[in-house]
């Protein structure tokens, strides 16, 4: 087997990739990329192959990219065409360098056609063109992050006390952030070619059985309450939270919430219309190990936070 690349290892998810896959190959195997250089310093000093990755820049790209075989990649937090241009750049410049397969991070619901919401059509774009370029490839189409729900809770539980948004009695197998990131490891050093995995939560459940499973970790109670579309974005748009990603989060109550309202209302209208509700064993079977449960996230509910909003432009 080539190298592989792992971008983003500065991010969330990069980092606790790189702490499994080291497990699973030897770090000489690696190159590790980031958009600033500089935040990958520390994995430099420790003897791996760090490159910078500027997504705006295709022919740097390429260079980040050259020597290796597998590109482990990490969708990017910008939402929308500017994702869209960052993900063709970095797949043309992987096509160029030589790279034969992809390991992707995308999201449950892209597989069908009839899901509108705003971030899962970027997946399905960069899908298709991983598709289109004739890459070999792995599809990891993860359920939403636990940590994103868990943070509305703790905001909720420190405020209101109640969750409104349109998502209903849809049901999501909410998964850790961390099992998403382990399985992208796997998946990246092992032989898998051309499948597509379903990475979810150990159970399907409603926003509302979510909360309730929550919320005593930072006691206090907190009950949900459905709105509509409409209310949902007015009052995201009250908070300051911006509808796309290219807008400011200004307000603190904003910067809580680091995620574009068109984005959390659509994902919202997709789980409501039954459009997210993936539940699978595709986590035991890719990696060998047991999926981390909720009740597990509760009780260790401190490793389980969202972490900072990593776009760079």
């Amino acid at each position: 087997m080539g190298r592989i690349i792992i971008t983003g290892a500065d991010g969330n998810m990069g980092r606790k990739v790189v702490e499994t896959i080291v497990e699973l190959v030897p770090k000489e195997d690696l190159i590790l990329t980031a958009p600033r250089i500089e935040k990958i310093a520390g994995y430099a000093a420790q003897g791996y192959d760090c490159r910078e990755a500027d997504y705006g820049n295709p022919t740097q790209l390429e260079q980040a990219f050259s020597g290796g075989e597998t590109l482990a990649f990490i969708s990017l937090p910008q939402v929308g065409s500017k994702r869209r241009k960052m993900h063709t750049n970095a797949l043309m410049a992987a096509k160029s360098a030589g790279v034969k397969r992809i390991v992707y991070t995308s999201i449950t619901g892209a597989q069908l056609l009839e899901n509108a919401g705003y971030e899962i059509a970027d997946h399905r774009y960069t899908e298709y063109l991983i598709d289109a370029l004739g890459f070999d490839h792995v599809f990891l189409r993860n359920s939403q992050y636990a940590e994103a729900m868990i943070a509305a809770v703790e905001t909720a539980a420190k405020t209101t006390g109640v969750i409104r948004n349109n998502m209903g009695d849809g049901l999501m197998a909410h998964v850790s952030r961390n099992d998403c990131a382990v399985a992208l490891a796997y998946a990246a050093a092992g032989d898998f070619h051309d499948e597509e995995f379903f990475i979810s939560g150990d159970k399907l459940r409603t926003i509302k059985e979510f909360i309730e499973i929550v919320a005593p970790a930072f006691g206090a109670e907190v009950s949900y309450e459905f709105i509509t579309d409409e209310e949902n974005y007015a009052e995201l748009d009250a908070m300051g939270i911006p509808r796309e990603t290219d807008g400011k989060w200004v307000t603190e109550e904003a910067r809580n919430s680091p995620f574009c309202g068109r984005g959390m209302v659509t994902f919202g209208a997709a789980i409501r219309q039954d459009q997210m509700s993936s539940f699978s064993d595709d986590f035991e079977r890719l990696t060998g190990r047991q999926k981390t449960t909720l009740a597990e996230m509760v009780a260790n509910i401190g490793d389980y936070g969202i972490g900072d909003r990593n776009a760079t432009d």
